[in-house]
């Protein structure tokens, strides 16, 4: 897939991030975009951000991906509004973070991270489908994450949801590759393992869980967030609980903000990708260079002393907490 003019797009997770710069790029470049959030609000700011080319359109649908019923709902929303029996391309790019913990982890956090991150892929994949066989080239394009190939974000993290999700996604697009070629050969599939990229997740993630914006944490989640820092030794045993709440805020406007590759250069590294019909897309410096270390050595993946071999290089040092208190 060449090009992208004149092509049926359909986005996940279309309202921030990647998912809101694959759709100005694509409308730019002449395609017609379907996009799908559980944020109205925040798909009315990629529709604000966008120029469309002359003749093609973008729509907007309600949707939480990790419920079948409701993509398929969006199915037929992208036919009906778009009067078409085909697409061209879907990426399935919506996920959040959290349920990081199992042993004495919420399950229900874990579920519903694991619910958005794969059963989202795995649902836009089954309703989507006959549209792509249906186009005269398709393209699938699931974002996993590196937290596919390394399920951690450091010795003193637990990340066990979101990574078991990425896995999944990694796992499953590789199976695909061959199911469609034998299959649906005019249908392509990449998996993206991005880096650290500047995107919304980490502003996102705790509103989607229904627990509000960082600032609105609940004591008991201050308290955890507090006993994790004080374990990792970090002397915030008499930080007042709001200093903890706009500790973590600041934390994720600078996952999003300072982050060494951004929404936009992984949008158009991503559709490079496609053009080049590259079935494994990573992005960032970053992500290549852990991508080398775990093949490395898989067996020290998981040692405390691994994340210090990624500082070392540069990278991941927002691993590392910040203990200031909010700013004045």
């Amino acid at each position: 897939m060449k090009e992208f003019s004149n092509k049926i797009a359909v986005i996940t997770g279309g309202g921030t991030g990647m998912g809101r710069e694959l759709a100005c790029c694509l409308t730019a470049l002449g395609a017609n975009v379907a996009i799908c959030d559980v944020s109205a609000e925040n798909m009315a700011e990629t529709v604000s951000l966008a120029s469309v080319a002359e003749g093609c359109k973008i729509t907007t649908h309600v949707c939480d991906v990790s419920s079948e019923e409701q993509m398929n709902n969006f199915r037929s929303e992208v036919v009906d509004q778009h009067g078409t029996d085909y697409i061209n391309i879907l990426f399935n790019n919506a996920g959040i973070g959290g349920g990081g913990e199992f042993v004495n982890g919420d399950r229900d956090a874990w579920e519903r991270t694991f619910g958005v991150c794969w059963y989202g892929v795995y649902y836009g994949c089954r309703a989507f489908m006959d549209l792509l066989v249906a186009a005269d080239e398709g393209y699938i394009v699931n974002t996993s994450s590196v937290n596919g190939f390394w399920a951690s974000i450091g010795p003193d993290v637990s990340h066990t949801s979101y990574a078991a999700a990425k896995f999944a996604v990694k796992g499953f697009t590789e199976a695909l590759v061959t199911d469609s070629r034998l299959n649906a050969p005019h249908v392509k599939c990449s998996v993206v393992m991005p880096g650290h990229i500047g995107t919304s997740i980490a502003l996102n993630s705790s509103v989607v869980h229904g627990q509000g914006s960082a600032l609105e944490m609940r004591a008991e989640d201050v308290a955890a967030v507090r006993e994790r820092l004080l374990a990792a030794g970090a002397p915030v045993d008499n930080v007042p609980d709001d200093h903890i709440r706009e500790m973590m805020h600041q934390r994720a406007i600078a996952f999003r903000d300072k982050a060494p590759t951004s929404a936009k250069e992984a949008a158009n590294i991503i559709l490079d990708g496609v053009r080049e019909e590259r079935w494994r897309i990573l992005v960032g410096d970053d992500a290549y260079h852990l991508d080398a270390l775990v093949r490395r050595a898989p067996e020290e993946a998981y040692e405390p002393d691994f994340v210090a071999k990624m500082h070392d290089a540069g990278h991941f040092d927002e691993l590392v907490p910040t203990l200031e208190g909010p700013k004045q």
